[in-house]
């Protein structure tokens, strides 16, 4: 087995699992080490056990790398993919029916990996499409993108999307909702993005009544296509409590406005909880079931999202990424 490919895959799952982000550093650092050296050094490296004296090849790298070289799977790799056979029990039919991912990050905000690796982790899991929504420029803790960092990145999806077409990125953001409800990106430049994902990040316990006024502007937003973790929760750890709105006037300007309702697939988040979601499909609305990824390996948790979605009565037809790239464009472009 390619060393290479064996410690990207090791990364990939710890990514899945949840795994601390200086673990999963470690090995796709080793692998671009590993990439950089002529085979042959490697494996007389490995034969002669002074792998460790290469920068950043601790015992279990080595090991891993060894275990390549010489021709086997490594044990690692082969008990990680032991513990997850799969995340959850539902959900496969609606998981098997979508073609991409609204919702991603790259490490042009607080992601952890290049587009390009977040875009070859897709093609390597199915996906046709995915839209990279880095953050917007006040999420600074996000680093997120100025309007002229995000033109730059603009260029570069386009000279991406020639080398790996016909896999598509489609440009996006995860665009701030600002405690007036407007939008935290130049609107002419929010116009050239095929998704834009609009968040509530800040103030998430403000009162209700403005909680929702806020949220109603953002829906009625022409360049909004998508609301993103509507209730901003978090379900582990210390977790953090929903933000008060009212749901049934928010679910029914997203239906109204053709905005989808994000199922946000994330772990710590499964965003709106099952009684919203079921409120959401009763008001007609339609649906995202997205990763919001932050690293290649978190691209594989749409099986969360999948089997909510399921449980709540959300059927493929008014899911957006069950799509082809043109027909999701084209409904975007029909609803504005």
């Amino acid at each position: 087995m390619d060393p290479v490919a064996a410690l990207k895959q090791i990364a990939l799952y710890l990514e899945r699992a949840g795994e601390a982000t200086q673990k999963v550093r470690a090995f796709r650092r080793a692998a671009a080490k590993v990439a950089e050296i002529d085979p042959d050094e490697i494996t007389t490296r490995a034969k002669a056990g002074t792998l460790t004296d290469l920068p950043g090849i601790g015992n279990s790298i080595a090991l891993v790398i060894a275990e390549s070289v010489m021709g086997g799977e490594p044990s690692y790799l082969v008990n990680l993919m032991g513990k997850q056979a799969g995340p959850v029990a539902g959900g496969g039919a609606l998981r098997a029916a979508l073609r991409g991912d609204c919702h991603t990050h790259s490490d042009w905000s607080d992601g952890g990996s290049p587009i390009r690796e977040m875009a070859e982790a897709a093609i390597a899991l199915g996906h046709e499409w995915i839209v990279l929504t880095d953050h917007s420029p006040r999420l600074r803790v996000a680093n997120g993108l100025s309007a002229d960092r995000l033109r730059r990145q603009l260029e570069v999806v386009a000279e991406l999307n020639v080398e790996l077409a016909p896999f598509l990125v489609l440009t996006g953001i995860e665009v701030d909702i600002l405690l007036d409800g407007s939008l935290d990106q130049e609107d002419d430049l929010l116009a050239e993005l095929d998704v834009v994902v609009a968040s509530v990040h800040s103030q998430l316990r403000m009162p209700k009544a403005e909680m929702t006024e806020r949220m109603l502007t953002a829906v009625a937003n022409p360049h909004v296509d998508v609301l993103g973790h509507c209730t901003g929760r978090l379900v582990v750890g210390k977790g953090r409590p929903e933000s008060e709105f009212d749901a049934p006037a928010v679910f029914a300007a997203c239906a109204e406005y053709g905005v989808a309702v994000e199922i946000n697939s994330r772990p710590e988040r499964l965003d709106p909880p099952r009684r919203l979601l079921r409120q959401a499909v009763d008001l007609g609305c339609q649906f995202a079931i997205d990763t919001d990824a932050h690293a290649p390996g978190q691209l594989d948790w749409l099986p969360y999202g999948c089997e909510r979605a399921e449980e709540c009565g959300v059927g493929a037809d008014r899911v957006i990424n069950t799509r082809t790239a043109d027909d999701l464009l084209a409904g975007i472009a029909a609803r504005c």
